[in-house]
């Protein structure tokens, strides 16, 4: 029986990131097939983009966040949620941080515990839970975006990448579940990082780390997520 201490795994991530891995039964042949995958998700971004910000402009509540005016953008800012429409320049501007999280995704070599992957899907959890300390966010209002949408995010994200790969008629049987195993695998891993900095730690453990990242660590906004970029 392998042991895993209960402390280690709140306080430092690659422990983290290797017990997740051993339980999920992460492969080097998981970063393979996503890296296999680049080519045929490529040409899939913008209609994924533009399915995730009508999904997310469908509702008010997942909308204001869009409202604030992005860190970098100098242009026309709307002044409430029914202003934003996908073809508002503040959104379009929003979408390069989606577009650079999927490229991130599959284009990423290294999947080891000690990978600046996992640091950076760290970094995208504490950022949202409004945390202080980032660079790129200095002066700029607190980014705080509740869990509940973050997980629903994520389970969307996923269903839309399911059902492309299970379309593609360029690849058998065997790939198709190869590339969604390892991406199932991958945001799950991610869900578990948003979590951690949203959830008390139970009763008894150790209480997460919620430490800003040292500088050069922070996410910066051009590979963030659909939400960051404030």
């Amino acid at each position: 029986m392998q042991h895993i201490s209960p402390t280690e795994i709140h306080t430092d991530l690659p422990a983290r990131i290797s017990y997740l891995q051993s339980f999920l039964g992460v492969t080097p042949e998981d970063g393979e097939a996503l890296l296999a995958a680049a080519p045929l998700i490529a040409p899939l971004i913008p209609t994924i983009l533009d399915a995730v910000y009508s999904k997310l402009l469908t509702y008010d509540i997942t909308a204001k966040a869009f409202v604030p005016k992005g860190t970098d953008y100098e242009g026309e800012v709307v002044k409430n949620v029914q202003e934003l429409t996908l073809e508002h320049p503040q959104i379009a501007f929003r979408k390069d941080f989606l577009k650079n999280y999927l490229v991130k995704l599959v284009t990423t070599k290294d999947l080891s515990p000690t990978s600046p992957f996992w640091t950076y899907l760290n970094n995208v959890g504490i950022m949202h839970t409004g945390l202080p300390g980032f660079k790129h966010r200095k002066n700029r209002p607190d980014l705080k975006v509740d869990y509940i949408h973050m997980g629903a995010l994520l389970g969307y994200v996923v269903d839309i990448c399911i059902s492309a790969v299970m379309g593609m008629d360029v690849i058998d049987n065997a790939t198709k579940c190869a590339v969604l195993r390892a991406l199932n695998k991958v945001v799950w891993i991610q869900n578990d990082l948003f979590a951690r900095h949203y959830l008390k730690a139970e009763e008894g453990e150790a209480k997460d780390s919620v430490t800003p990242p040292s500088e050069g660590e922070a996410v910066e906004g051009k590979a963030g997520c659909p939400f960051s970029g404030q």
